[in-house]
């Protein structure tokens, strides 16, 4: 196969699956929902090469299973992972927070408040009710920021692989709000605590601002953890 072809079908893999990951992870694309390869074939007008590439892509981040003779679909959640997965990230957030207390520098008390100040300035979500990139961008560096000073490679490590386990559900969460969240308000309040170096207030309030996640989704989502789709139907197969 020639060298620009490979690079087409390279680039077109890439635009598919992140394409795709928007809308699993924005759930446009819900949990245990079917793909089916003609489906796919029509809404991107691309081959199955480049459509099962971008699939296994998506599977090996966890965002996409496949079974054999059954095909693919998009990762089912669950009960027990949520709650497992934040009761895990929050205690080793407040760990690597309280770490960073005792380390912390005036440089790192600016860039909490710098970041805190920039996510103010920033809607959370877009008119069709996502998580805006930009917000959840800096959201990320304001969590970030806290625990900047830990000093603990290995601590930072696990903690930024869970927070990205987390963004699914987090995603999910905002389709199910009742009333407005205010993010803000427990952003401030986390970083004041952070800032005046009161590690059990801070404990207190970094696992109360991920269990908000888990109650909006266990109470007003119970369709999320009800199971597979009927198994009858056509599914994408390799």
């Amino acid at each position: 196969m020639p060298v620009e072809t490979v690079e087409r079908v390279r680039t077109r893999t890439a635009d598919i699956a992140e394409t795709l990951r928007t809308a699993i992870m924005n759930a446009r694309l819900k949990p245990g929902e079917r793909l089916r390869f003609e489906e796919l074939r029509e809404q991107f007008d691309a081959g199955m090469s480049p459509l099962r590439e971008a699939l296994t892509r998506l599977a090996g981040d966890g965002l996409v299973t496949f079974e054999e003779n059954k095909g693919y679909r998009v990762a089912s959640v669950s009960r027990e992972d949520l709650i497992d997965l934040v009761e895990v990230r929050a205690s080793i957030e407040a760990m690597a927070i309280a770490r960073a207390i005792k380390n912390g520098t005036d440089a790192w008390e600016g860039r909490i408040l710098a970041t805190l100040h920039e996510l103010g300035k920033r809607s959370k979500l877009t008119k069709d009710g996502d998580i805006d990139f930009h917000w959840e961008e800096v959201h990320e560096r304001f969590h970030l920021s806290l625990v900047a000073d830990c000093q603990s490679p290995r601590l930072l490590h696990f903690r930024n692989m869970l927070a990205n386990q987390a963004t699914r559900y987090r995603r999910l969460s905002v389709h199910y709000l009742s009333v407005p969240r205010d993010d803000l308000g427990e952003h401030r309040a986390l970083a004041e605590a952070v800032i005046a170096r009161r590690i059990d207030d801070a404990d207190y309030l970094i696992r109360k601002h991920y269990i908000q996640t888990v109650e909006t989704l266990l109470a007003k989502a119970p369709e999320l953890f009800a199971g597979a789709e009927d198994e009858g139907a056509q599914v994408a197969t390799a």
